[in-house]
């Protein structure tokens, strides 16, 4: 890497922190519109990991005119900040098209990847198309039947990412039930750090976001990858010692409404393990759905793992008592594999 790129990613870095930081103070100011929304371009994924339940193997990608419609709708409502996922988004033809119609608005940009797909051609054009983060979740040093996503197949593409990016790059790894070797996990972040980026720690959640307690080995693991940075953001993290711990945490989910998930058919639900609530079109979805949505009480909440849900509902803990009745979620049947959900545990090599 040149000392002109590590000037350019820094600029950038600092630049992206000033964002962010004045969308969370404006949404402190301002509780009436979303602060994250999860879009899906496709559903579509070049693998097939045993935990997961938000993909095939045939969707076609929505029509970009869709999507674009689809993030001029998120601006509208003053939308701090869009993720992409799927599926896997890099398999969308036109991703950088939409990337760019989300900077062209002023939001927040980034991604959730499995990274396969990655190369430096590609790496380029993202920088290019104005991506500000990406995610890839490795879920073992080596592949097994459940999960191809291991670090020895992605070893490259980490090093593709910290010679050429100029976003920010956060590596999940992950803990918990039927995860074989758990201490990958730490090996994994250490590795992250190394290459310069952020990592995270994902715990698993069965098929409706509900808690599974971590184990002794888990608990180790978890607390060496919180230990290998002094992140002012691996400190917030209430909710993740109670989730660690198996114990209920008591806060207030706006989900539908500060948070928002987008799936491939156009409908906001409230996460990826509510869909169908409130299953109402983005296109019709208005100002009086965002205020109902904060105000209703979930009673999925006490033992929710969905972290992104749980993040941004900080924002809004401390004020305006949902005084609705309560969402109770219908009875599901457990998919054949639990999906995972990341634990945010942020460090990084300036600590």
């Amino acid at each position: 890497m040149t000392w002109l790129t590590t000037l350019r990613r820094n600029a950038l870095g600092a630049s992206r922190w000033y964002r962010m930081w004045s969308r969370i103070a404006w949404g402190l100011l301002h509780p009436g519109h979303p602060l994250l929304a999860h879009v899906i371009p496709t559903r579509r994924c070049n693998l097939s990991c045993g935990y997961c339940n938000e993909f095939d193997d045939s969707s076609s990608p929505v029509p970009t005119e869709e999507m674009l419609q689809r993030i001029d709708r998120l601006a509208s409502f003053g939308t701090s900040i869009v993720t992409i996922s799927g599926g896997e988004p890099l398999l969308h033809p036109e991703l950088d098209r939409i990337i760019r119609r989300i900077r062209s608005h002023g939001i927040i940009c980034g991604i959730i990847t499995n990274g396969y797909l990655l190369t430096a051609e590609r790496i380029d054009r993202l920088n290019r198309a104005g991506l500000e983060y990406l995610q890839i979740s490795i879920d073992n040093l080596h592949p097994d039947d459940v999960s191809m996503k291991s670090m020895k197949v992605l070893e490259k593409k980490l090093q593709l990412l910290a010679e050429h990016a100029e976003f920010q790059v956060n590596i999940n790894s992950v803990v918990g039930s039927g995860i074989r070797n758990p201490e990958d996990a730490a090996l994994i972040a250490r590795r992250a750090v190394a290459l310069g980026f952020t990592t995270t720690i994902g715990i698993i959640h069965d098929g409706s976001g509900q808690l599974k307690p971590l184990g002794d080995r888990e608990h180790a693991v978890y607390r060496e990858v919180k230990g290998l940075g002094k992140s002012w953001y691996a400190r917030f993290n209430r909710f993740q010692r109670e989730i660690a711990h198996g114990r209920p945490h008591d806060w207030r989910c706006r989900a539908g409404s500060r948070y928002l998930y987008i799936c491939e058919d156009g409908l906001v639900h409230y996460c990826s393990q509510q869909r169908g609530y409130p299953g109402i079109p983005l296109q019709k979805y208005t100002r009086e759905d965002l205020s109902r949505e904060y105000h209703t009480e979930k009673s999925c909440a006490p033992y929710c793992t969905i972290s992104c849900s749980q993040q941004i509902a900080m924002v809004d803990n401390w004020r305006s008592p949902q005084t609705l009745p309560a969402f109770r979620p219908a009875p599901r049947q457990a998919p054949s594999a639990e999906p995972l959900v990341q634990l945010d545990v942020s460090v990084s090599e300036e600590g």
